[in-house]
């Protein structure tokens, strides 16, 4: 009798969970996986709610470890959001949101066309088509605030001083801990005086002063080199990406253009500030 009744307890306060089982054959991004209140839940919910997973340690659960986290997380957003007052600031958001997800799949759509070859050889021509070959310089500087310990530098290093080590010791630049390197550059992504230096010296020469509007540098030439423009190959995957975005941008400012736009004339920019108008039921 004791074990009857515990029982029969148990099961009268078990609380009524109604199944919904769904048809394999019917199972769609509308099939409902659950409801809240008569507010249903759907496959499609849950896809989406996967994808926006951005933890790795989550994305990395089993099916049914997952399944059950964003479902119970789903249940719980439902039900507080029936307890959520929509205002007119919670309207204008929800249109935004459905404005850009939809504006986002346009996109999207847009983006996934393959390019053809000849877009790609349009796009590589536009580039590189009339690209004569450049000059890239290595170097390293010496940058001090006076003409004057720049020529003492400068003698030192006559004499036979180490330019890395001299550059570490007194370089004001953001390089002198690493010895004064610059690394790799053209002449026209220097200043003019710096970039006319590098342009009249020889590999392994050392300049007199030059100044610029930076301080005094001096300046070791370690090597130069010709840059020719890239095979289509090397850059097609660039390209790839730039026909897209072209296409993109296109046909943007097309919609754009042909849609037909009313501005409401008189409304006081300044009206932008009033965020009390969010409020209103």
């Amino acid at each position: 009798m004791l074990k009857r009744s515990i029982l029969t307890a148990l099961v009268i306060a078990a609380p009524v969970i109604t199944p919904v089982f769904a048809q394999a054959q019917d199972r769609t991004a509308e099939t409902v996986v659950a409801t809240v209140n008569g507010q249903p839940i759907t496959l499609g919910q849950m896809i989406v709610m996967k994808q926006s997973v951005q933890d790795p340690n989550m994305a990395g659960l089993p099916d049914q470890a997952l399944w059950d986290m964003l479902l119970d997380q789903l249940i719980r957003q439902t039900a507080v959001s029936e307890t959520g007052s929509e205002t007119a600031g919670v309207r204008a958001q929800l249109e935004l949101q459905r404005r850009n997800t939809l504006a986002a799949a346009a996109v999207t759509e847009i983006a996934e066309a393959e390019p053809a070859d000849d877009e790609i050889q349009a796009a590589y021509d536009k580039l590189f088509a009339d690209a004569e070959p450049s000059t890239e310089y290595s170097a390293a500087h010496i940058l001090v605030d006076t003409e004057e310990k720049a020529k003492e530098l400068k003698a030192e290093l006559d004499e036979g001083a180490d330019f890395g080590t001299l550059a570490e010791e007194n370089s004001t630049g953001p390089s002198g801990p690493n010895k004064g390197d610059l690394g790799w550059f053209s002449a026209d992504q220097m200043v003019a005086e710096f970039g006319d230096a590098v342009k009249a010296m020889e590999k392994g020469q050392i300049s007199d002063p030059v100044q610029t509007q930076f301080g005094w540098h001096l300046i070791k030439l370690n090597d130069s080199r010709v840059q020719e423009a890239p095979a289509l190959d090397e850059v097609r995957e660039q390209l790839v990406q730039m026909v897209r975005r072209d296409k993109v941008e296109a046909r943007i400012e097309q919609l754009a253009t042909e849609a037909e736009i009313e501005k409401t004339e008189g409304v006081d920019p300044a009206l932008i500030n009033e965020t009390d108008l969010l409020e209103a039921e």
